[in-house]
């Protein structure tokens, strides 16, 4: 029975795996240029000789990431041929511009001054240095913006024409491409949650070092730094959520009754629900712990307002795209992962006070606290599981299209791949995704390992030879 999965479901479950795995490593490699730009520039600014070695530190992890980031990306891009050809034939004429911008200008900008900023510490002026990993940053966030246009499109397509005689869309207007309101809704949400991801996951690793009772005053400063980061990214990705719901509920209402687990229309004003046991056959509610007025209040900024259904919203997407579709999205996997994104991010913000609060210069108790030192060092893996909710309910909302109200699932198929083919090439990424897994995780540990003062080889601080005898001995 195992091996009689379809060939869609195969395709679907590879494309999963491989955008959620890349996506470990995309957010965290956004925020770590972030974090890295922040402690050069007080270095800069402080002339504090602390604020580079955190940078020279930091940025080894950055590296790690991004390096793991283009692999995992590459990995993905293969995807497009060999599963979802029919897909990529009638979206070529969209995707073609962001994707070419992307590569050329935004990823040979921070290819280029990230390896330039490597290898100069010492060869320019501690302000042009830092220019450099700003200007690293500034590509990895273009990269953003340009990646996440062309998922924009597929979300809330515009600026297109449907082909007559290929029946593939074309691009009409390209400045209708990237003012999409989808995009300048989805790209602060997602900015922000990398932020968020890289600050946390600052903190959390310093905590643990601090656990050990490693160099406080340097794993302090990275701590601090890395919440103050954390702390405000949490707080404007939450904000930014929100006003990327509000336009869900008008332009993807079936995502956003999934995400509440509304089958029904609600009454005016509606309630939230906590946790929800639905029977998922008749559609009635078997158990509720709800919040009065507060979906009408998530929903409209008001007191009252109801809310559609998904058995509404269905039969209005069968009077419109006919009934020979499936419009009902994973009701189960969208509201939980709505949860557990909202309630994560306040639980992130929550951590960052108690953390900035006792690690305070005047009154700094962080120490004593080993309990928030604990759960400091694990709050560093909840943002990827954030990130990963955030992406679910994106991508998974938007069933059966994958260009929205124009192309679906099942269209988007290459005609030609076989249940074989997929089952050998699920098994040997997900054996390369573990092993790329494992190598960041046993590098970070070797650089948290060796710490701030590693004397290695070259003027970067990475050995020059990783599995020389020597390079394993603190």
């Amino acid at each position: 029975m195992l091996f009689a999965i379809d060939v869609l479901d195969l395709a679907r479950f590879q494309f999963a795996m491989t955008t959620v795995f890349h996506f470990f490593f995309v957010p965290f490699s956004i925020g770590m240029a972030l974090v890295t730009a922040i402690m050069e520039t007080l270095f800069v600014l402080k002339k504090d000789e602390m604020y580079k070695k955190m940078a020279k530190f930091w940025g080894k992890i950055f590296l790690l990431s991004f390096a793991v980031g283009v692999v995992t990306g590459i990995i993905q891009e293969f995807q497009f041929g060999m599963n979802w050809s029919d897909y990529s034939r009638f979206m070529g004429d969209i995707f073609g511009a962001p994707l070419a911008i992307e590569a050329l200008l935004a990823f040979f900008l921070e290819s280029t001054f990230i390896g330039l900023w490597m290898f100069t510490w010492d060869r320019f002026k501690p302000a042009l240095h830092a220019v450099m990993i700003w200007l690293v940053w500034l590509g990895t966030t273009l990269s953003a913006i340009w990646i996440l246009a062309a998922n924009a499109f597929m979300q809330h397509p515009t600026g297109f024409a449907i082909n007559s005689e290929t029946g593939r869309v074309k691009l009409v207007d390209f400045m209708a491409v990237i003012t999409n309101p989808q995009l300048w809704v989805e790209f602060p949400h997602v900015i922000f949650g990398a932020f968020t991801t890289a600050g946390f996951a600052v903190a959390g690793m310093a905590a643990w070092q601090l656990w050990k009772k490693r160099d406080a005053v340097f794993y302090t400063k990275s701590l601090r730094i890395g919440l103050w980061v954390g702390l405000v990214a949490v707080v404007a990705a939450m904000g930014m959520g929100d006003l990327q719901t509000r336009f869900i509920i008008k332009d993807q209402p079936m995502k956003f009754a999934a995400t509440e687990g509304i089958y029904k229309d609600t009454g005016d004003p509606a309630a939230w629900s906590l946790v929800e046991l639905i029977d998922t056959e008749d559609h009635t509610t078997k158990a509720n712990i709800e919040v009065p007025y507060l979906l009408s209040i998530l929903s409209y900024h008001k007191l009252h307002g109801s809310v559609k259904g998904m058995d509404t919203v269905n039969k209005e997407l069968e009077a419109k795209y006919g009934k020979d579709k499936n419009y009902y999205v994973p009701v189960k996997t969208l509201f939980w992962s709505f949860r557990v994104m909202a309630g994560g991010g306040m639980l992130l913000a929550l951590v960052a006070v108690l953390g900035l609060f006792f690690s305070r210069a005047k009154n700094n108790s962080l120490a004593r606290k080993r309990w928030l030192l604990v759960t400091l060092g694990l709050t560093l893996w909840l943002p990827f599981l954030i990130n990963t909710c955030g992406w679910l309910i994106t991508e998974l909302g938007r069933y059966p299209w994958t260009v929205y109200g124009l192309y679906t699932i099942a269209d988007s198929i290459s005609p030609t791949t076989t249940a074989g083919q997929l089952w050998f090439t699920n098994i040997t990424y997900f054996l390369i995704f573990s092993l790329l897994g494992g190598v960041m995780i046993y590098y970070c540990r070797r650089v948290l390992f060796h710490g701030p003062d590693a004397d290695l080889d070259t003027d970067y601080g990475v050995s020059a030879d990783p599995f020389a005898k020597e390079a394993f001995v603190k």
